[in-house]
């Protein structure tokens, strides 16, 4: 039986580490340290080792991958093959060249486009009509390896980062199982990717979160449900930050960044070129809610302004 070592952190990777452990020998499992989340500063094991776990397998977190003692456990467990999936960390060469299958990733963009460690935001920011998965070759170089399988699907218009984030994870579990036969048995195609097209999605910082209304309706929608359920975009009004979970393109004419309207449908905001509408908001200090019910009774929101 081909054994496997799987490395990855976050939920995506999660189905994908199950469907591998179902079908195949899965000898150790890699993935980043705990870490501390929340106001409390709870340590916190990532998705993947918390999977792995209710799985019985052997977990390794190490800090820093190369020249690790847990770099040295992978090798020795002499694995066919190593499976990445938003795993976090660039393996080093002599890893990349001990399993003899070589090493594959599960990337969730139509590589060579969004290289990186957020290629379904950054699909969704920059306004693509399909994203999809690619299963590659791991090189040296992030994500530039050959390409062994991709599939496609579309981003709707209601989509975001959640929903796109769910299907690309499914869609990558399916692209895996179909593909790793022809890899064990040395029949899978190899497609070198063009560099010339390469476009990258590094991480989202926090100026990335920041959503100014002076573009055109459809950026400005894009930009927010590209950063929404995480890590959620945001503007200042009345010098205090407002996150926004959820719009939707609108008509309406103004100067960028002043409500129109604050109603139950929610809070009309001009942009360059139309209005959007905010649905869901999360005004600082509070929960999560409708922008409906934020703006009942509030009838000075009408002409206040967003700065970003």
């Amino acid at each position: 039986m081909t054994r496997i070592v799987f490395m990855g952190t976050p939920d995506f990777s999660c189905p994908i580490l199950e469907a591998v452990a179902r079908a195949y020998e899965v000898t150790a499992v890699v993935t980043q340290p705990d870490k501390p989340v929340g106001r409390k500063k709870i340590m916190t094991p990532p998705p993947v080792k918390q999977t792995a776990e209710k799985l019985g397998l052997e977990v390794l977190q190490p800090v820093k991958l190369n020249g690790s003692e847990e770099m040295e456990r992978i090798i020795a467990l002499q694995p066919d093959l190593i499976i990445t999936a938003a795993y976090g960390q660039l393996l080093p060469e002599r890893l990349l060249e001990a399993p003899e299958l070589g090493c594959i990733n599960v990337h969730a963009s139509l590589l060579p486009k969004y290289r990186g460690g957020a290629p379904i935001h950054y699909s969704i920011i920059q306004g693509e009509e399909e994203t999809g998965v690619s299963i590659m070759y791991m090189a040296k170089k992030l994500d530039a390896g050959d390409v062994i399988s991709q599939r496609a699907i579309p981003i709707e218009e209601k989509d975001n980062v959640g929903t796109m984030h769910d299907k690309l994870s499914s869609l990558g579990v399916e692209l895996l199982l179909e593909t790793l036969p022809s890899i064990k048995d040395g029949t899978n195609e190899r497609t070198e990717q063009d560099d010339s097209q390469a476009t990258f999605a590094s991480n989202i910082s926090r100026a990335d979160e920041r959503v100014t209304f002076d573009r055109p309706t459809a950026v400005v929608h894009n930009h927010i449900r590209g950063l929404s359920p995480w890590p959620v975009g945001y503007a200042k009004l009345c010098g205090q930050n407002m996150k926004f979970w959820a719009a939707e393109r609108a008509e309406g004419h103004g100067e960028p960044g002043v409500i129109l309207e604050a109603n139950k449908e929610g809070l009309l905001v001009a942009t360059s070129d139309g209005a959007v509408r905010l649905t869901e908001i999360q005004p600082a200090g509070k929960k999560r809610m409708r922008a409906g019910d934020f703006a009942a009774g509030r009838q000075d929101l009408r002409g206040m302004v967003f700065n970003g």
